[in-house]
């Protein structure tokens, strides 16, 4: 399958890019990126992420510095990109991030093997309600909550995401991306916890009602 440039460009163009204390992984540069993670790989990684006819869009809070920041894509890290464990995406040559050990996002990891347990993992788009990286300004490898200013910023790309794929199952993964689908007035098929800070049973439990 060709990866979906159109998509990800149209997506991108809505985000904005060179703020303090926002990354943007598609347009921004990151001191810590490796040659052969610039934002134009990032960009690709995407395309190929987009790149089906989805049944379900997770949807979920904001970027953090050991997932998407250095994969472009929602709830995957550095360490499943260089496992060749994302669909659709091409292997790589080498390493994402200079950090001693490549990233493993916890939530990352849950998400993955939740989606694949139950055999929906190629059929599935992520995404979330801010897609960019709130960090404290100094300070890239962190996450902070994004404000409310923040989040509003990704409702022109959610409803893109809408209008491309109007069959496709919403599911809000966590409070804040469902407070912001439901206030678009975007239908979600479910809000499931999302799976940070000890909620990797419940989100399980609740991605599986989705199986029917």
């Amino acid at each position: 399958m060709q990866p979906n440039h159109d998509l990800a460009k149209r997506l991108i163009e809505t985000l904005p890019y060179g703020l303090t204390g926002l990354f943007n992984p598609w347009r921004d540069r990151c001191e810590h990126q490796t040659a052969i993670n610039d934002s134009n790989s990032r960009f690709l990684r995407l395309s190929y992420h987009l790149a089906c006819t989805p049944e379900f869009i997770f949807i979920g809070e904001a970027a953090g510095y050991q997932g998407c920041r250095y994969s472009g894509i929602a709830f995957t890290s550095e360490r499943l990109i260089l496992e060749g464990a994302i669909p659709r995406i091409p292997s790589v040559p080498g390493r994402l991030s200079s950090r001693k050990l490549p990233f493993s996002e916890p939530s990352a990891t849950i998400v993955w093997k939740t989606l694949y347990r139950l055999g929906i993992a190629e059929q599935s788009i992520l995404w979330n309600a801010v897609q960019l990286h709130p960090y404290t300004e100094g300070k890239p490898w962190s996450n902070r909550t994004p404000t409310q200013e923040e989040i509003a910023l990704g409702v022109p790309a959610i409803r893109i995401l809408k209008q491309s794929f109007p069959n496709a199952k919403m599911v809000a993964v966590g409070k804040k991306s469902a407070v912001l689908l439901a206030g678009m007035g975007v239908e979600v098929t479910s809000t499931v916890r999302h799976p940070a800070n000890g909620g990797a049973t419940e989100f399980a439990r609740g991605i599986d009602t989705l199986i029917v």
